[in-house]
């Protein structure tokens, strides 16, 4: 069987293992496989480890889950051998699966297994990026063929957040070193810009129109990063601990989500200053934002299960109800059509809003697999699965 024609072949969706990874050069240790870099020593800054689940696999790794208990019989090994060949070997999906409606179509990749990726982001080249938060890793996904190219960022690395700058290069709030780091998208040499003061518990970031990098700490903190000066500030939040989600307005102003806080800021000024926009749910937990097209503010109301709309030209709120018992809206996106994007994370799905209809739209997708993030490009919303090392995307017509 040529390589690569099993590499497309649905894995949990058709109640089957996963595939088992190779690499394209046999050379290239994993640190998914083995706990360590191709030097067999800890970690280095700016390593690159080159992924692929894309080869074919071993036959064993395709059949159902439970016959790995005990050796096959030989007519079972037939009967997968004859599933594999009525398959073919066609470019299929990898874990594709199709949404309800049928202009929503499902895929999922892997990555190497203890990623546990928190947040991916498309580039404009084609490429997806993702914060590898439980090996210290930054990645690069190419949906065409599944290979991921992995840089180790350091040690006691944990990227939380990963958006990409105005200079196309992947930018990344890193907890476990309190620091923000750049990832070179053509050498992926990495640069680490520490912050000055406290551990903030890093979460998220965004750019505004001025290229100055803003950001969040669950500790309690805001801050900015202007590269062209090189050096982090950082100030105390309104209301203590809680800053987590923060995105730029159409019209260059950054507003961020306070979970703990439970409000929506705007921040005025450089040094940090910030209005405190309240919902009005009471203690809502506003987890993250994103603006439409027209400077509406999108919020995932996570504490509430709710959806809210802040419109900064009237002043005025709205809020929905995400359908399902006990529903916690967790990610948020919106796409170039002003339609809104949610993670569940209680019924571990993602949910499409459309403000015209004032509908949801429940997309099922693998489980467990704890969506924290989402973002996209025109056609396309990508998450992490950090539950299962997957990286999920959802392309819509």
């Amino acid at each position: 069987m040529g390589e690569g024609c099993l590499a497309g072949l649905p894995g949990s969706q058709a109640g089957l293992t996963g595939l088992q990874h190779t690499h394209q050069n046999e050379n290239i240790s994993c640190a998914a496989c083995d706990g360590v870099t191709a030097s067999g020593d800890s970690p280095r800054r700016g390593e690159v480890i080159v992924w692929s689940s894309r080869r074919s696999a071993c036959l064993r790794s395709l059949v159902p889950a439970a016959w790995k208990a005990t050796r096959p019989s030989p007519a079972a090994w037939r009967a997968a051998c004859l599933s594999l060949l009525l398959f073919g070997c066609a470019a299929l999906p990898a874990l594709g699966q199709q949404a309800d409606d049928s202009r929503l179509a499902v895929q999922e990749y892997p990555v190497p297994a203890g990623s546990r990726p928190h947040d991916a982001v498309p580039d404009r080249f084609g490429g997806v990026w993702y914060s590898g938060q439980g090996n210290g890793t930054v990645g690069r996904l190419d949906p065409s063929t599944g290979q991921v190219q992995v840089v180790q960022v350091g040690p006691r690395s944990a990227p939380h957040g990963i958006i990409i700058g105005p200079d196309d290069a992947p930018w990344v709030t890193d907890g476990g070193l309190n620091a923000i780091v750049r990832v070179d998208p053509a050498t992926l040499a990495v640069q680490v810009y520490p912050l000055p003061g406290a551990p903030a518990n890093l979460n998220t970031a965004t750019f505004d129109r001025r290229g100055v990098l803003w950001f969040t700490g669950q500790g309690g903190f805001l801050g900015r990063l202007d590269p062209a000066v090189g050096a982090v500030e950082q100030f105390q939040a309104p209301r203590g601990p809680g800053p987590y989600g923060i995105a730029t307005a159409p019209d260059g102003t950054v507003y961020f989500a306070s979970l703990a806080g439970s409000y929506l800021g705007r921040i005025d000024g450089d040094d940090g200053t910030a209005t405190q926009l309240d919902p009005p749910t009471p203690k809502a937990g506003v987890r993250r934002v994103w603006p439409d097209s027209s400077g509406r503010l999108w919020v995932a109301e996570y504490n509430a299960g709710q959806l809210g709309r802040y419109d900064p030209a009237s002043g005025q709120w709205a809020e929905w109800r995400l359908p399902g018992d006990n529903a916690r809206a967790y990610a948020i996106y919106v796409d170039e059509r002003d339609k809104v994007w949610l993670s569940d994370t209680a019924a571990d799905t993602l949910v499409l809003f459309d403000p015209a209809a004032e509908t949801f739209t429940t997309v099922a997708i693998s489980r467990p697999s704890n969506v924290a993030q989402l973002g996209g490009k025109p056609g396309e919303v990508w998450g992490a699965e950090r539950a299962r090392d997957h990286l999920v995307v959802v392309r819509y017509g």
